[in-house]
């Protein structure tokens, strides 16, 4: 039986009914068509699913949709300010960090979350941060590059 749901994605106020076996994915992609979360292996291994919950990284494929009830969500379309991009978004652009482009949403979103919480990352606590992210094409050096490149442009606040 359906549940009310009230929750806030990318700074919108949401109200509906959702099915309790209803991932965050689910109810982000196939009921809200917020296709940048991408599916992957729907078993939270992959980290092409990531958004921000409260601020903190998730895999949505492993969150049920009702247990964000009353949270801010964040996908990686609510990271661009209009026109111009997140600077996480910038410096994958400009240093090369996406490839296909399939786990790049995920990535992005793992590489802002770790910024919220370390606003000067080393290398190392880079690739611990995006650890949870798989991709078959970057190789991760541009990625990480990229990620530091950010933390260098992005105020001191953090995201």
């Amino acid at each position: 039986m359906k549940q009310l749901l009230r929750l806030t994605i990318n700074g919108e106020p949401y109200e509906m009914l959702a099915e309790p076996y209803w991932s965050l994915l689910d109810l982000l992609r196939d009921h809200l068509h917020l296709t940048g979360t991408k599916r992957g292996c729907d078993e939270g291994d992959c980290g092409a699913c990531t958004v921000l919950v409260e601020g903190k990284t998730a895999t949505s494929c492993m969150m049920l949709a009702l247990d964000a009830r009353d949270k801010e969500v964040i996908t990686v379309e609510g990271l661009a300010q209009g026109n111009k991009l997140h600077p996480v978004q910038e410096a994958f652009v400009t240093y090369g960090g996406v490839q296909c482009g399939y786990c790049t949403p995920g990535l992005i979103m793992s590489a802002v979350g770790l910024l919220l919480e370390n606003p000067n990352p080393t290398e190392e606590d880079v690739r611990f941060g995006i650890g949870g992210n798989l991709c078959r094409c970057t190789g991760y050096a541009k990625v990480v590059q990229a990620i530091l490149k950010a933390a260098e442009a992005m105020p001191a606040a953090g995201a």
